[in-house]
Order: C-alpha cells, then sequence, then structure tokens
C-alpha cells in the first residue's frame, strides 16, 4: 500500500491544479444539493418487537386511534396551568381564565375540532373530587391536583387533539400560535407552559462548539508545526471534509428518515479525524523536507508512510461505526453510518486533498518560522525530547508505570457500577424551554411520577363479562401493592366493554431505576392474572418504551463489542503482524472504557465538578455509541504510535529500543492529535442540549485516558515487559496474512535502489 500512495502522493502533488478544482466542484455540488433538497430530520427512537407493542395491539383493538399518539412522530401537546401565589384555579377568575383559553384553542385551525377539550377544572368536577376530602380511589386521575396535601387545586393540565399528524409538518408559527393561546391567561397572573412534542423544537448543532474546536486546534497545530500557514491546511481538510460530510447526510433525508443527532456526531468525528490525519501527514512531510531536496519526493513519502497509517486507522473507524448497523437499530444504525461517512471523507481529504494543497504551498509551508516553537523535529534521533525521557522512564520501570496506570483506570471506573441510563426526555430540555417548565410544574403538582404514567391496556375479551370488574380490581390491587407505585386511576371501558385502560402513575420520574423496575415487576404480574381470570394487558406509553428501548440497547453491548472487537483484531494483525500488539491494545481498551463511563457517570449522573445543574441519567444511547466511537479513536492512536515501534523493530533496533525510539517519533503528533480530539469534543459541554453535552464529555475523557494512559504509558510498558514476543506471529499464520507494508518497508527499498542507480551513473 506504502507504494501505491507514495506514487499518488507525488501524482496529486505534481496534479495539484487539477485535483484542487474537482475537490472544489464536488465541495460545491455537494453543499447545493444538500441545501436544496433536504428534508427535516426524526427524532425517532422506535424499535419493532417491543413489549409496549402488546399495549399498543391492545389498544387499537379496543381504542381504536388511541395508540397514534405513543407514536415518536406523533404531534402531542398538552397544557399545564398554575394558579397565582397564594390562590386556586377553582378561584372564580382563575377558573374563568382557563375556560377562556379554552375557548381560544377552540378557534385555533391547528386544532381538530371534532374532538372535545376537556376543561380540567369542570372534569374534576363532575368525578366529584372538588370537595373538602376527595376520595384517592376515585380521584386519582383527576386532571386538577385535588390531592396534593400542601398545595390543592394549584396545578391542572389539559391535552389538545391537533390537525397536524407528523412532528416533521409543524411550522414554527404552529409553535407560537399554541404558546400564544395562554396570554391572556398569563396576564392574569396564571402559568402557563406546554409539553408534548408540537412545543418541541428540533435544535441544530449551533456551529459555535465547532469553531471553538477548531480555534483550539489550530493554536495546537502552530505549535506543533512552529508556523501559521502549516496549521491552517487542516483547518481546510476538516472544513471540506465535513461540509461534504454532511451535505451528504443531508442529502440522504430525501429518501431516508435520518435522526436529527447523526449530523451532531458527524461534526464530532469529521472535525477531529480530519485535523488529526491531516496532522500525521503533514508532520511527516515536515520531516521529509528536511532530509529530501525534493518537495514533491518528500510528499509523496509522507503518504505512503504516514498516510497508509491513516487509511487503516480510518478503516478500523469506519468499521467500529458502521458496525452499529449489526445492533438492528435503526437510529443508531444511521448514526454510526453518518460517523462512518465523515470518517471516510476525512481519510479521502487527508490522502487526496492533502497532496494537492501540500503542492500549492511547496516549501514555502514552513516559512516563516515562528520563533522559540517546534524547533526541534521529532523525528531527529540526536535530540531528546519530553517523550524520549517519557520513554525511557517506561524502559526502566515498566511494572510500575503498567500498575499505576491500571490503578487509575481502575479507581475512575468504580462509579460505572451505578450506570443508570435513560432516552432524553422532558426532564432533560434546558430550565429555560416551556417543555421543561411545564414538566417542572406538573411535578410541582402532581409529583415527578404523573410525568411517566404507565398506561395499562387490558384486554378482557375472554374473560367471562361477570367476572370482568373482579378481575380489573385484582389488577388495580396488584399494582397498588407496589411501593413504587403512587396512584392507580379507575379504569376506563371500552365501548364493547371487553377492554379497559388504567393509568398507573409511579412515585419517581420517568427514567428512574424504580420506575423502570415497576414496569417489569407489573408485566411480571400477568401471568398469574391471567391464569385466574383470562385476563391479559400490555404497558405502554412513554416510560414503558424508553424502558424497553434502555433494556434493549443494553443487550446488544456485549454483541456488538465482540463483532467490532473481532473485526479490528483482524484489521491490526494486518497492520502489525502480531497477535500479542493487537491483544494489548483491545484489553487497554476495556480499561479506558470502563473508566471513561465511571467518570461520565460521576459528572453527569451524579453532578459532581459542577459541570452541569441538573444530574439525570445517561442517555441510552451513549454507552453503545461511545464504544464504537472511542474504540475507533483508541485504534488510531494505536496505530499511529506503535506503527513507528515495529518500524524501528522491523529495521533493526532491539524491542525495548524500538519502543523508545517509536514513541520519540510518535510522541509528539499523539499528543497534538489527541489534545486536538479533547478539545474539539470537549467545546461540546458548551451547547444546551444535554446530550449534546455528555456525549462531548464522555468522548474528551474517552480520548484523554486513552491517549495519555493507556496508549502512552501502558501500552508501552507492556511492549517492554513482552519484549520480543510483543512481536511474534506463528509461522503458518505470518505466511498466509499479506503484507501490507505500513511502516513503509517497500517503499524504503525503492528510495534506496534510486539511490544506488544514481551512484551507478555517477
Amino acid at each position: 500500500m506504502s507504494v501505491y500512495l507514495y506514487r499518488w502522493g507525488k501524482l496529486a502533488f505534481r496534479r495539484k491544479w487539477i485535483v484542487l478544482p474537482v475537490w472544489l466542484l464536488c465541495f460545491m455540488v455537494l453543499g447545493g444539493l444538500g441545501a436544496q433538497l433536504q428534508k427535516p430530520m426524526t427524532d425517532d427512537f422506535s424499535m419493532p418487537n417491543l413489549p409496549s407493542e402488546r399495549a399498543t395491539e391492545i389498544l387499537d383493538k379496543h381504542f381504536p386511534g388511541m395508540s397514534e399518539a405513543f407514536a415518536f412522530d406523533a404531534v402531542t401537546g398538552t397544557y399545564v396551568v398554575g394558579a397565582p401565589a397564594g390562590q386556586k384555579l377553582t378561584d372564580p377568575a382563575n377558573r374563568q381564565a382557563v375556560a377562556a383559553m379554552i375557548e381560544r384553542l377552540e378557534q385555533l385551525p391547528i386544532v381538530d375540532h371534532t374532538e372535545p377539550i376537556v376543561d380540567p377544572i369542570t372534569a374534576t368536577e363532575e368525578m366529584g373530587c372538588l370537595t373538602a376530602q376527595p376520595d384517592p380511589s376515585t380521584c386519582s386521575g383527576a386532571p386538577l391536583n385535588v390531592l396534593n396535601e400542601s398545595a390543592p387545586d394549584t396545578v391542572a393540565y389539559f391535552s389538545v387533539p391537533f390537525t397536524i399528524k407528523e412532528f416533521a409538518d409543524v411550522k414554527p408559527e404552529d409553535r407560537e400560535a399554541a404558546y400564544a393561546v395562554g396570554d391572556d391567561a398569563r396576564a392574569a397572573g396564571l402559568t402557563v407552559e406546554m409539553s408534548g412534542s408540537l412545543p418541541m423544537e428540533q435544535e441544530m448543532p449551533s456551529g459555535k462548539s465547532e469553531m471553538i474546536g477548531m480555534a483550539v486546534a489550530l493554536v495546537v497545530m502552530i505549535v506543533a508545526f512552529g508556523a501559521i500557514v502549516a496549521a491552517f491546511v487542516p483547518i481546510i481538510t476538516a472544513i471540506v471534509g465535513l461540509g461534504a460530510a454532511t451535505s451528504l447526510i443531508f442529502l440522504s433525508t430525501t429518501v431516508l428518515e435520518i435522526p436529527s443527532f447523526t449530523t451532531f456526531l458527524a461534526s464530532m468525528i469529521g472535525i477531529a479525524l480530519s485535523i488529526d490525519y491531516a496532522l500525521f501527514i503533514v508532520s511527516r512531510y515536515k520531516h521529509e523536507l528536511t532530509v529530501q531536496d525534493s518537495a514533491e519526493e518528500a510528499a509523496g513519502t509522507a503518504l505512503g508512510t504516514a498516510g497508509s497509517a491513516v487509511v487503516f486507522a480510518g478503516l478500523t473507524v469506519i468499521i467500529a461505526l458502521a458496525g452499529l448497523a449489526i445492533v438492528g437499530v435503526r437510529f443508531l444504525t444511521f448514526m454510526g453510518l453518518g460517523g462512518a461517512v465523515a470518517a471516510a471523507f476525512a481519510v479521502l481529504t487527508a490522502i487526496t486533498l492533502m497532496p494537492a494543497l501540500l503542492g500549492a504551498f511547496g516549501k514555502a509551508l514552513f516559512k516563516p518560522k515562528l520563533p522559540l516553537i517546534a524547533q526541534h523535529d521529532p523525528e531527529d534521533d540526536s535530540v531528546v525530547t519530553n517523550g524520549t525521557r517519557v520513554a525511557r522512564v517506561i524502559a526502566k520501570f515498566p511494572a510500575v508505570t503498567m500498575i499505576l496506570a491500571i490503578v487509575v483506570l481502575g479507581l475512575l471506573a468504580a462509579p460505572a457500577l451505578n450506570l443508570n441510563l435513560g432516552l432524553p426526555g422532558e426532564d432533560s430540555l434546558p430550565k429555560s424551554t416551556t417543555v421543561r417548565k411545564a414538566y417542572d410544574l406538573r411535578t410541582e403538582g402532581f409529583g415527578e411520577g404523573s410525568n411517566g404514567v404507565l398506561q395499562v391496556a387490558v384486554d378482557l375479551a375472554d374473560t367471562p363479562a361477570d367476572q370482568r370488574p373482579a378481575a380489573l380490581n385484582a389488577l388495580r390491587d396488584k399494582l397498588m401493592s407496589y411501593p413504587d407505585m403512587e396512584l392507580v386511576t379507575e379504569p376506563q371501558m371500552s365501548s364493547d366493554g371487553a377492554g379497559a385502560l388504567i393509568n398507573g402513575i409511579p412515585k419517581a420520574g420517568p427514567n428512574d431505576q424504580s420506575t423502570k423496575d415497576l414496569v417489569q415487576s407489573a408485566r411480571d404480574a400477568e401471568a398469574a392474572l391471567h391464569e385466574q381470570y383470562q385476563m391479559s394487558y400490555g404497558i405502554t406509553g412513554t416510560t414503558a418504551i424508553y424502558a424497553d428501548i434502555d433494556h434493549v440497547l443494553l443487550s446488544k453491548i456485549v454483541p456488538y463489542m465482540a463483532i467490532v472487537a473481532g473485526a479490528a483484531f483482524i484489521l491490526l494483525i494486518l497492520v502489525f503482524r502480531s497477535i500479542l500488539v493487537p491483544l494489548t491494545a483491545a484489553l487497554g481498551f476495556l480499561l479506558s472504557m470502563a473508566a471513561t463511563f465511571g467518570a461520565t457517570v460521576l459528572v453527569f449522573q451524579e453532578g459532581k465538578l459542577g459541570l452541569i445543574s441538573d444530574p439525570h441519567p445517561l442517555v441510552s444511547f451513549l454507552p453503545i455509541m461511545l464504544i464504537g466511537l472511542v474504540f475507533g479513536l483508541a485504534m488510531d492512536y494505536q496505530v499511529f504510535l506503535v506503527t513507528r515501534m515495529r518500524e524501528e523493530y522491523v529495521h533493526g533496533s532491539e524491542p525495548t529500543e524500538a519502543v523508545v525510539k517509536g514513541y520519540h517519533h510518535g510522541a509528539r503528533v499523539v499528543t497534538s492529535a489527541a489534545i486536538i480530539m479533547i478539545s474539539v469534543f470537549g467545546s461540546f459541554l458548551l451547547e444546551s442540549d444535554v446530550t449534546a453535552k455528555s456525549m462531548g464529555f464522555a468522548l474528551a475523557a474517552g480520548v484523554a485516558l486513552d491517549a495519555f494512559v493507556v496508549r502512552m504509558v501502558l501500552i508501552p510498558a507492556l511492549l517492554v515487559l513482552l519484549g520480543k514476543w510483543a512481536w511474534w506471529m506463528p509461522a503458518w499464520l505470518d505466511k498466509i496474512v499479506p503484507d501490507i507494508d505500513v511502516e513503509g518497508s517497500k517503499l524504503r527499498e525503492i528510495h534506496r535502489n534510486d539511490r544506488e542507480m544514481a551512484a551507478a551513473e555517477l
């Protein structure tokens, strides 16, 4: 491979004024088509064959149309109204304000006027619950908080049916009109907020995080290269690569429903990888310019050596991300493929656009040199760098450094035992949004569990008619027997009398582990009730559906890791021609992954360090996405650092000496690359979305721990301890594994032959 990339690098360098316009044309065409043809993305986390689908089937059978509200793209809206301080909603003026708001809603064009809007105060009165001591058995489902002991009759809610059927069709003016309905009530002193999907805005990445990440990357590269012009070249490839990747994703929305989170992941991966890969190639090009007279030869050699590592590092990332399709979860598949597209463009720009840019700048790329910055070439063996000093310490005390690294990672990993997962809900939104305010107001009035109602759909078709009341009472008694259940409503019967709907209100919120356990316990009770009454039921609602998704995602982690790690293990055998090096790479990843989970739990679930003011469970798909992303990035550093060690070993150095020399050559560029990655990912902590924050932090922590603790401490220590056995490979396997020549041995042979021929001619 090194020979082919060497030849291409020279060609692209020479034909730069062909390659550059071709890239510019592709960039403009993709960008134009993506901008003009893109369609709205979705937030559909649905999966097939979930346990909650049983309830959907019962609802469709006995309550036609009711299950549509649980679809991820359904348009729903619930108004939550609070009384002024010291007053009640049942006070005449406040009651009139609520009634007037409902009258105004009935005039709104986007409201479905074929279905009635129920006044919560009137409905509560008709239930016989506006009394001094309302009966919990009959008033548990009242839409006014009559059962609140400290402040009864102060909060109410009511749902509104809309004519808009899909979330993608909601326009900004629809949200504004729906929110403005409560303006008169607000002017009268009431608090009016709105929950549901209609008031939710699909926030696109602001771009601020990407810009900050690029700015930090620019500073790092100025220090690494000692020249401003050279530092801008990787930024150019990052902009082109990310722009092309996101444009292709936008273009795909014309034929596919793409999750909105896809572009966020593509942005993080695209920026970080594009800059990293360009950094590796430009660093090698800088060295080659010091030992060769021809800039074209230097570019070809840089691409043939560093470019080979880039290709295989990129393939590892692509395998890890595209491997998410194996999980069989639709939204994860698209997220992974989006990241894989960004990684592919990062590789393409590095090996095609970069040599053309090097040709455009030539030797002027590193002129003028900045004083006091990057004076030493890390490729110069005569210079003792900080990397050399660290490598010598590791080589002198390999067992001690290995144990220290493992202890640090183990201590950080401990909090991961308390990992709690949940999909982003209304409680994870910024506190400034009306949806979050509605969630908090409803929690204040009805308890947090009221935001995560469990809807129990009951099928009584096989239950004798005279036993149906007893069956429903037995079910209600069973549900109320659970300590984590706050209230259970009276059953709502279907028109045919063979179906019922019961709402269970947990004590804790939708993402609390006790609520998820409650869902499972209630489902487990079905067998005994069915045996006694021939009654069957299912549990649905947002809380139950999210709990099902959490369970599915957790169950997919182990097979996903096995498949991706297996594929990457084979790829690394090709790269390193060793069994133990890929094995140590995989084991090191497991340690860094556990430590990353622990650190993320500490910060986002337990609220340590004060980075967030509102701790929540980690988003359900974060672990599996984190595994894919960090695994790919970890193997990047493994390839870039250890290939230099193998290169030294192959060319005659003793095992320990090869580790020290390889560390000397690779430490600076790997450190720069890791700092860039950490900066890009860490900048997403500035986003308002808690999912973006947690993903950005987890990726930044994962890169920091894997690069600086595992790849630059633990792995070198292990290689020193293993000695020559680190590079051992069974003879039979050595014969059948193709030699892809990542370390550039064939390229060196070509250069040696060229020098010998030139000397012979003289």
